[in-house]
């Protein structure tokens, strides 16, 4: 089967490899960020759809398309990928020492058949000192992520605790994930050597 990961995230593309998936990257130009009035379950499954449907006239019509979108979120509000350095900031600032929530969606499309769905987890970060925070800022890694951190980088040195799955902060929930594919015919577990 032809998958496609619409998404040029390294995150994504490492934990399709680990499920054992063989695929390719098709990259979508979609603004991102639209429809920010939507809750934030709702708000990442709407972008991942997007993403997923300007990639399929690029792909063959039997191609299985994957993309996602993930959110951090605090108190209501969203935070997305940092804007420069001193947006960065902000939001590490603004997360210190707090529980924050972050939202992953994901489609998976085929033909006509599209499922789109979301996960949530809870994330409490630790205290941060301004110079922690600027350290990690220079550090260059909160700059494409959303919310400013990479729990899977340096950023787990930021994190007190988590609730829920811990793949659905790295911008994918591979539990879920796996299960979805099960309507579209594949199922990774089982393929496995």
């Amino acid at each position: 089967m032809d998958i496609i990961l619409a998404s040029q995230s390294p995150r994504r593309k490492e934990l399709l490899t680990r499920m054992g998936l063989s695929f390719r990257v098709v990259v979508s130009d979609i603004d991102e960020h639209m429809e920010r009035s939507l809750p934030p379950d709702k708000l990442v499954e709407s972008i991942s759809a997007e993403k997923a449907r300007a990639v399929q006239p690029l792909t063959a019509p039997d191609s299985l398309i994957v993309a996602a979108d993930t959110v951090v979120v605090l108190d209501g509000t969203v935070l997305g990928k940092p804007t420069d350095e001193a947006d960065a900031r902000r939001m590490l600032s603004l997360l210190s020492g707090r529980e924050h929530q972050v939202y992953t969606g994901f489609t998976i499309l085929q033909g006509d058949h599209i499922h789109s769905q979301s996960e949530e987890t809870f994330v409490t970060f630790r205290p941060l000192t301004e110079e922690e925070i600027a350290a990690y800022v220079s550090s260059g890694e909160p700059m494409d992520k959303a919310g400013a951190y990479g729990i899977q980088g340096l950023g787990s040195m930021l994190v007190q605790g988590i609730r829920g799955d811990y793949f659905n902060v790295m911008g994918l929930p591979v539990c879920a994930f796996g299960q979805a594919l099960e309507a579209f015919g594949l199922f990774p577990l089982l393929r496995r050597p």
